[in-house]
């Protein structure tokens, strides 16, 4: 029977059997008068329906019951298992079973009802043919045969997978990773087109996906070897002319039985992509059989993939959030690309597998696609959606910018010039704020913009969370830089639940985020929470430290700074060593190597090597000489550590000039209320109080009480500093009672588990203030709780523990001498 003559009777019976039986014998009395013959033979088919409900149930070719063939010998390979079966014959897991070698493979075997004369030359060709195709996405034929029973068989590279749909929606993968897969699809078919191969049958069922997460491609050359076109009319076609392919995912010129060329291959390709997409097939069928399904193949319109995506519930089912993006998604390149692929005349569809694979690349990209008009309004709007955070970074630098004016002119140029690249943006703008902290003059509010910068960016970037979390771990870096620190770490909470729900976030990305958290967290007095959030990125930090120096870098210098607060001074070094030599392997990170060499040094003053520490110091400011206005940040803070160790070390001229130099910067840069100008303020005052010049101490120091209760709070760190520093003024000044007081504030602060390192200098001093009052017993059990706390952090053998004890025995013997004498 012809192939047309076949389609047209299939068509004609799916008609018949879902008509009543009176509509079905005034149908056939029509198609009697119009064509005898073909009505009798549809009379003759449905006559053996009513004979038996199975008709047609069964396959023409009934093989054995597969459990009676397992164990069983087809050429050199022994049957396994089933693995599937199909109207053409059927796939066993086989083993060779020669001794040649071992090795399992998929054995497809051909129905002995298809075989004819010239089977085994063709077989002999079709291996030929299949064993030019080579590739890491194809299931590779292995061997090719016919048996001495005549059992024709191909032997495939066995591959464990699962479909490519099912794969998708298994693990809800997001669109981009479907988009890859498709490519690898479409990279195979390729090479297969330019070995001059046609696959015929391309499906999910043949596309199969590893755990490993690579495509393999299945059954090539199975539909070639079926529809051999010099073999027209042979025994190879048995009656009824059996699909040698899949309806769902045919061409129309496949059910039209045209030939077929590359172009029916991007056709099935666009039916199984538009699958993974969307998780649904193309058509809505009227009713499930072929008949129906031939028609929509050939004349239905293939809707919208994003509007296919909508309806998938029904009308009435409003669609989630999750679908709804992934029609906003859809919507527009992938529509088309979709629609071209599936085009019902062939020359209407891409020219080559190889040009759909280049839009979905495209589509990647953000790039405009080849199937679409390319009209300037519409690349202005990929180019736009490419950089989108560039452009947001660049709108909130030109307000900053405008405003700064002449100062901040070549930062402008540089940001027109980076405005493609959003993290060179980043770094732009972090910059451009941390030396603009100190305007405090005309209408310029940083704050509000900052506010503004984020709202927005909250609005427009609502659909692109690691875009937008990169604009909010901008601006909690700025906010740091201006001391509002709690600000900050809203912001960066914000950032971090954005990074949370993205998924897979870039390494650069990741390191800054955590540092800049970690950061505010320290700044806060919180360095427990530094430690407990930083450490978990130690492993991706380690993973990192080539691709990414700088940023490793400056990881660890933060971690390393929140564990020297909290007394783990070993950690510490190791942390502040690894990022110096990090930096010092970047010839250009100047600031970066004297922020290090500082860090070390704070460690070598607090050890009790004042001579290695000042060196360091030194070697750090000299690092960044004659580029003042550019380091001023780093050399506000180099000055202040410099001071702090000069002043441990005795030498108060020295102290006061580093201090002085270090104040009069910060309030230039920063302002008189920011926390740097404040601390470096109490500094001075308490070396005015060394130098015994009282009244000028006092001055400072309750001036500078005031403003760090007002800028970090009744709890923090420095609070319990200043009010250690008015205790010790309160103490030169005669007024023990107050100097307990302030003491005792002070190391009511102090006990909070992120201050525990400065705890014992406030006991002790505590406890000298309680002996100048003559209250013996509390002097005496505070210095030995400070003598505890600090033995525990660093030895029984350290000079301070040391000199604790001598001052304890005088106590102990003033306390002594103080009790009055026996009778």
């Amino acid at each position: 029977m012809e192939a047309v003559r076949w389609q047209q009777l299939s068509r004609l019976l799916d008609q018949m059997l879902e008509l009543p039986a009176a509509q079905r014998e005034l149908r056939l009395a029509q198609l009697r008068a119009a064509d005898p013959d073909l009505a009798g033979q549809v009379q003759r088919l449905l006559a053996q329906e009513r004979a038996s409900e199975e008709f047609l149930a069964q396959p023409l070719w009934t093989a054995a019951p597969q459990d009676s063939r397992v164990g069983s010998v087809v050429g050199p390979y022994r049957l396994l298992r089933a693995l599937g079966e199909g109207g053409m014959g059927e796939v066993w897991l086989a083993e060779r079973a020669d001794g040649l070698y071992q090795r399992q493979v998929a054995l497809k075997l051909l129905r002995s009802g298809y075989a004819d004369p010239g089977l085994r030359q063709r077989f002999s060709r079709e291996r030929e043919i299949l064993a030019r195709l080579e590739h890491p996405h194809l299931a590779q034929l292995l061997d090719a045969g016919v048996d001495q029973q005549g059992q024709p068989y191909l032997a495939l590279a066995y591959v464990e997978g699962e479909p490519i749909t099912a794969y998708c929606q298994r693990l809800q993968l997001p669109l981009e990773r479907r988009l890859q897969l498709m490519r690898q699809v479409c990279a195979v078919v390729s090479h297969a087109h330019a070995n001059l191969v046609v696959h015929r049958d391309l499906k999910p069922s043949n596309i199969l996906v590893t755990a490993q997460g690579e495509v393999k491609l299945l059954d090539f050359g199975i539909a070639k070897l079926l529809d051999d076109d010099t073999a027209q009319g042979s025994l190879l076609h048995p009656p009824a002319d059996v699909r040698a392919f899949t309806l769902h995912y045919a061409a129309p010129e496949q059910v039209r039985g045209e030939p077929v060329t590359t172009l029916t291959d991007v056709y099935s390709l666009g039916v199984v992509l538009f699958e993974v997409v969307t998780g649904r097939k193309p058509y809505r069928l009227r009713r499930d059989s072929d008949a129906e399904w031939e028609r929509a193949v050939q004349e239905a319109e293939v809707p919208r993939a994003s509007a296919a995506v909508l309806r998938a519930d029904g009308p009435a089912a409003a669609p989630d959030a999750a679908t709804r993006r992934l029609a906003r998604r859809l919507r527009g390149d992938l529509d088309i690309v979709l629609r071209k692929a599936l085009e019902k005349p062939p020359a209407q569809r891409y020219a080559s597998v190889e040009a759909l694979s280049q839009d979905l690349q495209r589509f990647l990209e953000g790039r405009t696609i080849q199937a679409r008009p390319q009209h300037s309004l519409y690349r202005l709007r990929c180019y736009i959606g490419r950089h989108r955070w560039g452009v947001a970074l660049g709108a909130l630098a030109v307000l900053a910018l405008a405003a700064l004016a002449a100062v901040a002119l070549w930062q402008m140029q540089q940001a027109r010039r980076e405005v493609a690249r959003a993290q060179a943006m980043q770094d732009f703008t972090v910059g451009l704020f941390d030396r603009a902290a100190g305007v405090r003059h005309g209408s310029f509010d940083m704050r509000q913009l900052l506010a503004t910068g984020q709202q927005r960016g909250e609005a427009e970037l609502a659909d692109q969370p690691l875009a937008l979390a990169e604009l909010e771990g901008v601006i909690g870096r700025l906010r740091i830089g201006m001391g509002d620190y709690q600000l900050a770490l809203q912001t960066l909470d914000h950032q971090r639940a954005l990074l949370e729900q993205v998924g897979q976030v870039p390494p650069a990305l990741q390191l800054e985020a955590v540092t800049q958290r970690g950061r505010a967290l320290r700044m806060l007095g919180r360095s427990r929470d530094c430690v407990a959030h930083m450490a978990p990125m130690q492993a991706l930090a380690g993973r990192q430290q080539g691709a990414l120096p700088g940023l490793v870098a400056q990881y660890q210098a933060q971690l390393g700074r929140c564990q020297q607060a909290l007394g783990y001074r070993s950690d510490a070094r190791a942390a502040f060593a690894l990022a110096l030599a990090l930096r010092r392997d970047l010839a250009h990170d100047l600031p970066g190597t004297a922020e290090s060499l500082a860090d070390l040094a704070a460690l070598d003053s607090d050890d009790g090597r004042p001579q290695a520490a000042l060196a360091a110091y030194r070697q750090a400011l000299q690092l960044l000489q004659g580029r003042a206005a550019e380091y001023r940040p780093q050399r506000i803070a180099l000055h202040r550590q410099l001071g702090q160790a000069l002043a441990a070390h005795g030498d108060l001229v020295g102290a006061g000039q580093a201090l002085h130099s270090a104040w009069a910067d910060a309030e230039r840069l920063y302002g008189p209320d920011h926390p740097e100008t404040v601390t470096i303020q109490r500094l001075r005052g308490v070396l005015a109080l060394q130098r015994g010049e009282l009244a000028q101490a006092g001055t400072m120091l309750h001036q500078v009480h005031q403003r760090t209760r007002q800028a970090l709070g009744e709890q923090h760190r420095d609070t319990g500093s200043s009010w250690h520093a008015l205790g010790r003024l309160a103490l030169q000044r005669g007024d023990s009672h107050q100097a307990v007081a302030d003491f005792q504030r002070a190391v009511a602060i102090w006990r909070q588990p992120d201050c525990i390192g400065l705890l014992p200098q406030g006991l002790y001093d505590y406890g000298n203030a309680l002996a100048q009052q003559g209250r013996w017993q509390e002097a005496l059990a505070a210095l030995h709780e400070g003598r505890q706390w600090q033995a525990a952090q660093r030895g029984d053998r350290d000079p301070a523990v040391q000199q604790a004890d001598r001052r304890i025995a005088e106590v102990d013997k003033a306390y002594r001498e103080a009790q009055p004498a026996p009778f």
